[in-house]
C-alpha cells in the first residue's frame, strides 16, 4: 500500500512503538511524514486510522495526534486528488471516525490544550458531515480564523 509520497509504506512498525509506549515522538514523526504529504494520502494511510484509533482508545491517555491525524487524512481523502477509500477498508475506517468522535464527545468536557479541542471538534464536524467546518477548525489557528472572519465583516 503506498503512502502520502506514493511510495510503498507499512505503518506497522511505527503503530507498535504507538502501541508500546515506546519513541513515541519518532513514531509519530514517522506517521506524520509517511501517512500525509502535502495534502497526499493513500491507501495505507486509510488502512492506519483504525489501527490508530484502536491504540489510542486502548491507551486512554489524551492527546491531540490521533484526532489531528486522523482528521488530517480524511480531508486529504476529499480533496479529489488522492486514492478513493476501498470498500474493502470503508466499515472498519467509518467505525474507526465514530468511535474516535465518541471519545472526543468524553474527552472534550476536560479538554483544555486549544490544539485537543480544535483536532476534536474537527474529527466531530467530519462524523457529522461537515467536512469544510472541519477543514476550517482543523487547518486554520485561532488567530488565522480571527483575521478571517475579520475580513468576512468588513
Amino acid at each position: 500500500m503506498e503512502g502520502g509520497y506514493r511510495t510503498p509504506y507499512d505503518p506497522r512498525n511505527a503503530l507498535r512503538a504507538l502501541e508500546r509506549g515506546g519513541n513515541e515522538s519518532v513514531a509519530w514523526e514517522e506517521l506524520w511524514n509517511e501517512l500525509h504529504h502535502q495534502s497526499d494520502v493513500g491507501v495505507a494511510s486509510y488502512a492506519a486510522v483504525p489501527h490508530l484509533v484502536r491504540i489510542y482508545a486502548a491507551r486512554g491517555i489524551t492527546h491531540w495526534n490521533t484526532y489531528t491525524l486522523v482528521a488530517t487524512i480524511d480531508g486529504a481523502r476529499r480533496n479529489g486528488h488522492n486514492p478513493a477509500l476501498p470498500e474493502y477498508l470503508r466499515t472498519e475506517y467509518e467505525k474507526a471516525l465514530e468511535q474516535l468522535a465518541q471519545l472526543g464527545l468524553q474527552e472534550l468536557k476536560d479538554a483544555k490544550d486549544p490544539e485537543l479541542v480544535r483536532s476534536i471538534f474537527a474529527v466531530l464536524a467530519i462524523w457529522k458531515g461537515l467536512f469544510i467546518v472541519a477543514q476550517l477548525v482543523g487547518d486554520f489557528s485561532e488567530i488565522e480564523l480571527e483575521e478571517l472572519v475579520a475580513k468576512i465583516e468588513s
